[in-house]
């Protein structure tokens, strides 16, 4: 009960630390540049050729699990936007956000977490550095701005696997395809993905960034703080998208559509 009072009680921390961030960037103007610079080659250009390799082969498996049956019920001409809206709406966004989490986030737990049992992070007080302005809010601002990137080339990896797969493997022309996704897709399915990876980049800056400044216990905490950061910015991902799923496609969204 103690470690989930202990979890409860840095997940809070978290919300509070991204409410920190708000503030030092609008009201206090506190952005170190070089930083941001880093984080966001970090986050964006170092993750772009894993993210592009995953949505690759996720929509060519996603074809192959639906287009036989779409053929079936002689529904052909509608593969390619039934694809499109489930890469769009679900599938790219949050694997996205799961391949930053893992990759990215883990990284931020550990180099903060390194960093404050080391007492670096009391050096930069000492310095009249504020960590947050120094590590929280490059991370936060390079994956807000990182992961909508990365979603929208991976959606368009994604569709060009499923492309290919559908003309190779089930002679669906590249024309109808693409008329199909034409139909299908609304420009608010993918205004509705981008805003879904900016939140989830914060999410992930955020529970990073936090478990790493409230590490303790040496070596052992630093890779205890790791493993923990990452599980719950993956539930932070799959819980918040159900809620944005519901907000934009049957709130909001379902006003738009």
């Amino acid at each position: 009960m103690g470690n989930f009072g202990n979890w409860l009680l840095k997940l809070g921390q978290s919300c509070l630390l991204i409410g920190q961030i708000i503030t030092r960037i609008f009201i206090y103007r506190r952005l170190h540049w070089r930083n941001t610079i880093e984080q966001m080659s970090m986050v964006g250009t170092e993750s772009l050729l894993i993210t592009l390799i995953t949505a690759g082969f996720v929509g060519a498996v996603f074809t192959i699990q639906v287009a036989r049956e779409f053929i079936n019920f002689g529904a052909q001409q509608a593969i390619g936007g039934i694809l499109a809206i489930a890469l769009a709406r679900e599938l790219i966004p949050v694997l996205t956000a799961v391949i930053i989490a893992g990759r990215v986030g883990s990284a931020f737990a550990a180099e903060i977490g390194t960093m404050q049992v080391t007492e670096q992070i009391d050096a930069l007080y000492i310095l009249r550095t504020h960590p947050v302005d120094y590590l929280a809010t490059p991370r936060a601002i390079a994956c807000l701005l990182m992961l909508p990137i990365l979603t929208i080339m991976g959606f368009l990896t994604g569709m060009a696997g499923a492309l290919f797969l559908s003309d190779s493997m089930y002679g669906i022309s590249a024309t109808m395809f693409l008329n199909s996704v034409q139909n299908l897709l609304k420009p608010w399915d993918l205004i509705a993905a981008l805003i879904k990876s900016s939140i989830f980049g914060i999410l992930i800056a955020a529970i990073g960034t936090t478990w790493g400044l409230t590490t303790t216990g040496g070596a052992k905490g630093v890779g205890e703080s790791t493993t923990t950061a990452v599980v719950t910015a993956l539930l932070a991902i799959f819980i918040s998208n159900f809620f944005l799923s519901w907000l934009f496609f049957q709130g909001i969204g379902s006003t738009i559509l």
